[in-house]
């Protein structure tokens, strides 16, 4: 112990010991620490777009084998009387027919073809069922997506390096529970295999003393009942395997806090982006205007091109508020919504030019337009009294 101690000043942990007295390998325990060491940030929109542009999605393959046997069971249910009277026939054929029949080599190469005809008629509806099942099963849960990526070799990752393999393929979360999960689909299988065998052991006892018919019959039942059994079982693992493998998903793409600050600095810095991140915020803009429309005392408009819509409150403002303003498609819209929620519409328009062109939203009306301002005022309270008249 001494000896270890005392070698290149490490401790006993860094070595292990070989097979010769006295010797040792220094091993390297840094190599099983967590790749993903210091990725603690949540992958950004653009780090997830592009894992998933390189076909890198959370799926489960449970829901895909699930959705494939149920459309295969579907498919037989559908076509059984079919293919329980063309199985019965070969059956019926090659146990009466052809055991009387000579057999040569035109008759052997006939009987082969034969019976790939036949066997491809019997398969051809279930092939295209459970095809056309996977295909729906990966577009319902990663949309419709084709990357050639997964197909391209990368040169640079191919090196040996034996410490690196040994972590993935023993050290790995993701290996074990892919293990612990294939052990209990097993399990399950063989449960549900023996459990509808064992039911159904004294029909499987009795099938070499009934016709060839009600033989089959009672095998191709047997068979139905554990892929429908097996179908659901598959099922209910989909579920909970899709919320866990979505978590390992993102798990994986972490990034790290100067990953992040990298990613941030090349995209503010591309214009595409900056571009985008503008018509974001007017979006937002709009949307909050918009939604402050029907709390707005009056719309000033242009009539036509120009729209600002003010709100007053005595007892918080000292003035009048600009609360929306548009232009254009936006100014149409906000009389649209004004109308609707019975705010008044008032043409003024030197005042709703004005306004446009000088104030914000949640800008107060300075003090040389408070004179303008006021006859709006006037005129919306004289409209009002006479609506209060009318009534």
């Amino acid at each position: 112990m001494a000896g270890l101690r005392e070698h290149d000043g490490c401790s006993l942990p860094e070595y292990l010991l070989a097979g010769w007295p006295g010797e040792l390998i220094r091993f390297d325990l840094q190599l099983f620490a967590a790749e993903d060491e210091g990725r603690t940030e949540e992958p950004t929109e653009k780090k997830l777009r592009e894992a998933r542009e390189k076909g890198q999605v959370a799926k489960t393959q449970e829901l895909s084998q699930a959705i494939v046997v149920v459309t295969g069971c579907l498919v037989i249910f559908i076509f059984s009387s079919w293919i329980y009277d063309t199985m019965a026939m070969i059956t019926r054929y090659y146990l009466t027919s052809f055991a009387g029949r000579e057999l040569t080599i035109g008759t052997l190469k006939l009987e082969m073809l034969r019976c790939v005809y036949q066997g491809a008629k019997l398969l051809l509806p279930v092939f295209l069922a459970v095809n056309i099942g996977a295909i729906v099963s990966e577009v319902s849960q990663v949309g419709f997506q084709v990357s050639t990526h997964p197909l391209q070799i990368d040169w640079s990752k191919l090196r040996f390096d034996p410490a690196t393999i040994m972590k993935k393929v023993f050290f790995s979360r993701q290996i074990a529970f892919n293990l612990l999960k294939s052990i209990v689909k097993i399990v399950a299988l063989a449960l549900i295999s023996y459990l509808i065998i064992s039911n159904d052991f004294d029909d499987i006892l009795r099938t070499p003393d009934v016709s060839i018919t009600l033989a089959v019959k009672t095998i191709m039942i047997m068979a139905f009942k554990i892929i429908v059994w097996s179908a659901v079982l598959l099922m209910g693992l989909s579920i909970p395997d899709y919320f866990i493998q979505k978590k390992e998903f993102i798990e994986s793409l972490k990034m790290s806090r100067q990953e992040l600050k990298e990613e941030l600095k090349e995209t503010m810095g591309d214009p595409h982006v900056r571009a985008r991140m503008r018509e974001m915020q007017r979006e937002i803009v709009m949307r909050n205007m918009i939604r402050e429309v029907p709390k707005a005392d009056v719309v000033v408009t242009n009539p036509t091109h120009f729209a600002v819509a003010l709100k007053y409150d005595r007892d918080t403002m000292d003035a009048p508020s600009v609360i929306a303003k548009g232009v254009d498609s936006m100014a149409l819209k906000i009389r649209e919504i004004a109308r609707e929620n019975g705010v008044e519409i008032i043409e003024n328009r030197p005042l709703a030019q004005e306004m446009y062109a000088r104030l914000d939203v949640g800008d107060i009306i300075p003090e040389d337009l408070f004179r303008a301002v006021s006859f709006i005022y006037a005129e919306l309270y004289r409209r009002n009294r006479k609506i209060r008249q009318a009534i």
